[in-house]
């Protein structure tokens, strides 16, 4: 055990961090044994798309919880490896529609199967006494109604800190 691991919750960030970063890894090497050269990051992006057809911008970034910056930089890439397009919107012209190309939904059709095999692995990861992804969603939904920087401000005013 390091000493990030025995400082507990004060480490929370980085832990998640580093298993995060483990798991795109092994995601990245894992698509790479069936032949398929995707990044985990792309994952959101083209997930969403498969699911929604054609999305703007702002609509991506709301339907993956990034920003709009970071969701434009990855829609960059993926127009880049040709596996989207963009297109104005005829009702909006300032609004850029986002779909898959041909690759893109070949690529999809590609990783089908590896999603499946994915899904069992993480599963096995996840469910433990304390089930991961639960634990996450609680999270999660307590930061969407108070912020951490919210909550600590707040003790640092109730405390005089």
């Amino acid at each position: 055990m390091n000493i990030i691991d025995e400082s507990g919750i004060l480490a929370i960030s980085t832990r998640l961090q580093r298993l995060s970063e483990q798991l795109r890894k092994d995601g990245t090497l894992f698509y790479k044994s069936y032949g398929i050269d995707f990044e985990p990051k792309w994952f959101p992006v083209i997930y969403t798309l498969y699911h929604k057809e054609v999305l703007s911008v702002v609509e991506i970034a709301n339907e993956i919880g990034y920003t709009h910056p970071s969701t434009i930089s990855l829609l960059k890439e993926l127009e880049k490896q040709k596996l989207i397009r963009s297109k104005k919107d005829k009702v909006d012209e300032r609004k850029r529609l986002i779909q898959l190309t041909a690759k893109g939904q070949e690529l999809i059709e590609q990783m089908k199967p590896v999603w499946d095999v994915m899904k069992k692995a993480l599963s096995d990861i996840a469910d433990n006494q304390n089930n991961l992804l639960q634990a996450i969603n609680e999270a999660e939904n307590k930061i969407m109604h108070q912020s951490f920087l919210q909550r600590a401000l707040q003790i640092k005013s109730e405390t005089g800190k």
